[in-house]
C-alpha cells in the first residue's frame, strides 16, 4: 500500500505494523503527532496495544520500562526537553537490558525556547547506552522503526529512532507501507527468553550490585554495542531481502574518486546529494558519506569510506560546548588510527542549528572553503551565524 505521510504518521505506522503492545507517551512539541496518530489507531481498531497517559516523560520511559519486564514490545516518542527528562530513565533502561523502542524528534535543547531540529537531544544522550538511529527521508522512518525492535530484541539492549523536526516530522512524502503480515514475518511476536515480572517465579532485580558485578553488567553492554554492528548489518540484510530495500550503517555517494567528502546524518544528506552533484556537474570533484549509526559508532566503516582521501567536511546540526561538533569528535577520534598517508584532514562545520536551513548553497560553500583552504580556520567553524 503506498500512502502520502508525514515522517511522523511513519514512525506511527512503523510502531504498530511492529505489533507493538504497549504505547506509553507524553506530548510535546514536535513529537506529539506520533502518538496521537497511534491513540487514533487504537480507536479505529488497527493496533492491539495498551496505551497509557502519563503525566511525564520520566513516566512514559519508566512505565516502557515495566512493560518490557513483564515480557511485550514497547514504544514511547519525545523531542527535546522530554528527552532531557527521562535521561535517568534511559540509563535504567538500558542497564536492566529492555529491548524499549524510542523516537525521538529532533528539537534544539532550550534555553530559549526552540522548537526546530538540531540533534544535541540525541547526541547529549550517547553515554545512556542506547542504541541510535539517524533517518534521511520518511521511507526510511517507517523502514527503521521496525527494524529497530529487530534490533533492540536481538541485542536486549533499548533503540532510539531519529528523525529531524520539521523537516520530516510535518513534511509529507509517498510512503510505501508494508503487509502487516509480512511485517510479522521479518519481526515475529516478542517472545523474551527470561521475563522480569513473572508472578510464578518471583525474585529480585535492580537491586545493589557490588563493584566487581557492577563492572562486570558494565562489560557487557559494551560487549553486547561491539556485537550490535554485526547485528544491525544482519537487519538490514533480512529487511531487504524481505521488502526491497536496503540500508548501511555508512553510505558512500559518488565517493570512489572525491577529492573533498562531505559527511553528514539526517535530512542535510538529502540536500547534499544534491549539492555533490551539482558541484559534479560544475567539473568539481566532490562526494558524500552519509552515517545512519551514532550508536554503536561505525568506526570501521567510517575509516574504510574515508581512507586515502585528502580532505572531509563534516556537517554537525549539534555542538558540545567547549569541545566541537559531536559527529566530527567522534569521526576524529576513530581517524588517529590510520597512518599520516592514509588520514584525510578533517574540517569541522557547525551549521542548521535550531531549525536553521542546510541548503544547497550552504553545502556548496562549506564545499569550496574546503577545497581552498591549507587547514581549518579553527577546530569547528560556524556557517550561518552573523558575526562570524
Amino acid at each position: 500500500m503506498r500512502k502520502v505521510l508525514t515522517g511522523n504518521q511513519a514512525v506511527a505506522y512503523g510502531a504498530m505494523l511492529s505489533g507493538v503492545e504497549v504505547v506509553a507517551a507524553y506530548p510535546i512539541t514536535p513529537q506529539t503527532t506520533i502518538i496521537e496518530t497511534l491513540a487514533d489507531m487504537q480507536a479505529e481498531g488497527l493496533g492491539d496495544f495498551d496505551y497509557i497517559r502519563v503525566e511525564s516523560e520520566h513516566s512514559a520511559m519508566a512505565a516502557c520500562i515495566g512493560a518490557s519486564m513483564g515480557g511485550v514490545r514497547t514504544f514511547t516518542a519525545t523531542s527535546g526537553q522530554g528527552l532531557f527528562l527521562m535521561h535517568e530513565m534511559l540509563h535504567y533502561a538500558a542497564g536492566a537490558r529492555t529491548p524499549v523502542v524510542l523516537a525521538n524528534v529532533n528539537r534544539a535543547p532550550a534555553a530559549p525556547w526552540n522548537i526546530w531540529s538540531d540533534q544535541t537531544d540525541s547526541l547529549s544522550q550517547r553515554e545512556t547506552g542506547w542504541i541510535q538511529l539517524y533517518c534521511e527521508g520518511n521511507q526510511e522512518v517507517l523502514d527503521t522503526t521496525i527494524m529497530a525492535f529487530k534490533i533492540a530484541e536481538k541485542l536486549k539492549l533499548p533503540a532510539m529512532v531519529i528523525l529531524d523536526a520539521f523537516f520530516l516530522s510535518h513534511t509529507s512524502e509517498p510512503i510505501e507501507i508494508p503487509d502487516k503480515e509480512a511485517v510479522k514475518d521479518f519481526l515475529p511476536t516478542y517472545d523474551p527468553k527470561d521475563i522480569w515480572l513473572d508472578p510464578d517465579n518471583p525474585h529480585t532485580f535492580g537491586a545493589i550490585a557490588m563493584s566487581d558485578a557492577y563492572m562486570e553488567l558494565r562489560w557487557q553492554i559494551q560487549r553486547d554495542m561491539e556485537v550490535a554492528k554485526s547485528v544491525i548489518a544482519e537487519v538490514h540484510e533480512d529487511f531487504a531481502h524481505h521488502f526491497g530495500r536496503m540500508y548501511h550503517q555508512v553510505e558512500g555517494y559518488l565517493a570512489e574518486d572525491a577529492e573533498v567528502l562531505v559527511v553528514c546524518t539526517g535530512t542535510a544528506a538529502s540536500t547534499a546529494r544534491v549539492a555533490v552533484e551539482a558541484l559534479r556537474a560544475e567539473g568539481e570533484r566532490a562526494g558524500l558519506v552519509k552515517i545512519k549509526t551514532f550508536r554503536p559508532f561505525p568506526g570501521e566503516e567510517i575509516m574504510g569510506a574515508l581512507k586515502g582521501k585528502k580532505k572531509v567536511a563534516v556537517i554537525d546540526r549539534n555542538f558540545s560546548p567547549g569541545a566541537q561538533g559531536i559527529w566530527a569528535q567522534e569521526l576524529r577520534s576513530v581517524l588517529c588510527e590510520l597512518s599520516d598517508q592514509e588520514r584525510p584532514m578533517v574540517y569541522g562545520y557547525i551549521a542548521g542549528i535550531g531549525g536553521c536551513d542546510i541548503s544547497v548553497k550552504t553545502i556548496k560553500e562549506i564545499y569550496y572553503k574546503t577545497l581552498e583552504s591549507h587547514r581549518p580556520d579553527d577546530i569547528d567553524m560556524w556557517i550561518g551565524v552573523r558575526h562570524v
